[in-house]
């Protein structure tokens, strides 16, 4: 047996399988996957087959894509017979799944369907010269000279036809008659494969909607703070890309975390999967580093796009899907990039782009998106051209499946999976935060946290006597900030033996570094322990979930502006933070009553 055979499965599939395999009568269906991008559209549908012992999945790659970096250790999480492209080529099967093209898809011998796997088909790429390969489709144009205008990915006869001129598709599967009307009128002769049968991505989050608290809670969204959704597409001219008229992304970053108050706003990113992989996770997180200090968090471009979209008060995105997706869903959506090249003119996407509101990276945030939540009415074209038949593209495909794979359906439902429940991560920001407190008329005491403001705070501004002082997780990434911390920061659990019992920890850093006036050491999103340099030795509880770093802050306003506090006898402190007000407890430790008449600094 050759080298390449050796790679063969034998086992569901293979010259003897009927041998080994112990059932070995199923049908057969191939997920054909191109990149991790097009496979997470087909793992969407794959609950489709559940259940039933008649059909055997099996999946290959056609190794087309430009983009390969994750699609072997996807294709392991999926738990399915891999076939080398090869094999796959030489397997008869019952039905094909792609969610793109590429590869030879016409010689795959089964019946093929192909999903897209965005919304709809709405990107230009440069078609090639006649004679030249497309864009990951391993083959060559089978008519150049009848190219559209628009040359819409997946709409033109260059990539659905043959090289003879018919449909590589048994069925092409749309969500809207609109893309339908498109194809018609670039590739006739495809029409006759088209079916529309919703759009399963999208189903997913309708599904999941009513478990936004959930999602936000999940991200470490805190009562009274907006979630800021920054998404990206892969283009080149896309926001994350730095070929478009201006590279925005420079100025926007370190701008969401110096202008945007940290108890105000939490900061989550979704990058296209092609970026995330072409790029090197290692290297996103390299280049994000500053911001993830800062309080970025970076969201799983598989499987938590979608929940981050349902939880986000408003998106900054550019002209790929996930924006119109959030546009579809009534979100507020602000353009920081949009390149009407990159769109069919004719495509909904690119008559979203060109009605939606755009970022100025020039001006200052907060503004912008108080202005854009004010005034946001939701466009008709997302919610309308998403779906024609929304919540029941489960219906409409499984009968599709079965129909080509010429057995009937099971008894049971067709649904799809429900979007999992994200795991808990709250915000870790190491970067110093400056702090700046006040006083304000009803005796609540302001807080506001920014990692490197961008402006000096005005002491004539506001009520109350302003307080400014510096706010440093031990963690820090330049140990030189901690030796002028005014307050210094730990979260972890309450019983962690590496740092002994929370007081313990707080007095140690308390002797390390002497211009420290406070040690917090945060137990939950509720609580946290203190220890002040002049004795005072308290529990913090807040009556709402939220950082508790910032009640740190206020309790060390409160001891430098009010009067001592003296008594076990717990006390009551009114934090606010934005439009947020919790009232925090102070309860005392008697051990530390005693040396709390004043602070010394």
């Amino acid at each position: 047996m050759g080298e390449d055979l050796k790679r063969w499965v034998r086992v569901p599939v293979g010259p003897d399988a009927a041998r080994w395999a112990t059932r070995g009568r199923c049908r057969r269906v191939l997920l054909v996957i191109h990149n991790v991008t097009a496979a997470t559209r087909l793992i969407d549908v794959l609950p489709l087959f559940r259940d039933d012992l008649r059909l055997q999945v099996l999946a290959t790659c056609t190794g087309s894509s430009p983009f390969q970096s994750g699609v072997a250790e996807l294709l392991a999480s999926m738990g399915v017979p891999v076939l080398p492209w090869e094999q796959a080529l030489s397997t008869p099967v019952d039905l094909a799944l792609s969610a793109s093209f590429g590869g030879q898809l016409s010689d795959v011998k089964g019946k093929l369907t192909v999903l897209s796997h965005g919304f709809g088909y709405n990107k230009t790429l440069t078609t090639p010269d006649a004679g030249r390969r497309t864009p990951d489709a391993g083959r060559r144009t089978p008519d150049a000279g009848r190219r559209t205008p628009d040359a819409v990915f997946g709409l033109g006869p260059e990539w659905i036809l043959t090289a003879e001129g018919a449909p590589i598709a048994d069925a092409m599967v749309f969500s809207h008659p609109e893309q339908i009307d498109r194809l018609t009128r670039s590739c006739p002769e495809a029409v006759p494969t088209a079916v529309l049968a919703g759009d399963p991505c999208f189903d997913r989050i309708l599904a999941a909607r009513h478990h936004r608290d959930r999602y936000r809670r999940a991200l470490g969204v805190h009562p009274g703070q907006r979630l800021v959704l920054l998404n990206s597409t892969w283009n080149p001219t896309s926001l994350f890309g730095d070929s478009g008229p201006e590279d925005v992304l420079p100025l926007l970053l370190p701008r969401l975390t110096s202008e945007l108050p940290a108890d105000e706003y939490r900061v989550a990113a979704v990058l296209h999967p092609n970026i995330w992989h072409g790029h090197g996770p290692g290297q996103i997180r390299l280049w994000l580093d500053k911001a993830r200090r800062a309080g970025l968090a970076l969201v799983d471009p598989l499987e938590g796009w979608r929940q981050a979209l349902i939880a986000a008060d408003v998106v900054l995105g550019d002209f790929g899907s996930v924006s119109y997706y959030a546009a579809a869903c009534g979100t507020p959506v602000l353009l920081g990039a949009a390149d009407p090249e990159a769109l069919g003119t004719e495509s909904p996407v690119a008559a979203f782009v060109r009605s939606a509101p755009r970022l100025d990276p020039y001006r200052a945030l907060p503004p912008q998106l108080d202005k854009l939540l004010t005034e946001h009415r939701p466009l008709d074209g997302p919610t309308e051209l998403t779906s024609s038949a929304p919540g029941h593209s489960a219906v409409l495909l499984r009968g599709l499946f079965y129909r080509l794979i010429g057995i009937t359906e099971p008894a049971a439902p067709a649904v799809l999976d429900p979007l999992p429940l994200p795991p808990y991560e709250p915000p870790l920001r190491t970067a110093p935060l400056h702090v700046l407190t006040r006083t304000t008329a009803d005796g609540a005491i302001a807080v506001l946290r920014f990692a490197e403001p961008r402006y000096e705070p005005d002491d004539a501004e506001g009520e109350g006597h302003l307080t400014v002082h510096l706010a440093v997780h031990e963690d820090t990434l330049d140990p030189g900030a901690l030796e002028s911390a005014d307050v210094i920061l730990r979260y972890g659990e309450a019983d962690d033996p590496r740092f002994g019992s929370p007081q313990e920890w707080a007095a140690e850093v308390l002797d390390r570094y002497r211009s420290a006036s406070l040690a917090a050491y945060v137990t939950g999103p509720r609580e946290c322990e203190v220890l002040h340099r002049g004795g005072l030795r308290c529990r913090l509880t807040s009556d709402t979930a939220g950082d508790p770093a910032a009640h740190a802050s206020a309790l060390l306003a409160r001891l430098h502006t009010g009067p001592a506090i003296v008594t076990p006898a717990p006390i009551t402190l009114t934090v606010r933070t934005g439009t947020h007000l919790a009232r925090v407890r102070v309860t005392v430790d008697r051990e530390g009553t005693a040396r709390a008449a004043r602070p010394d600094r």
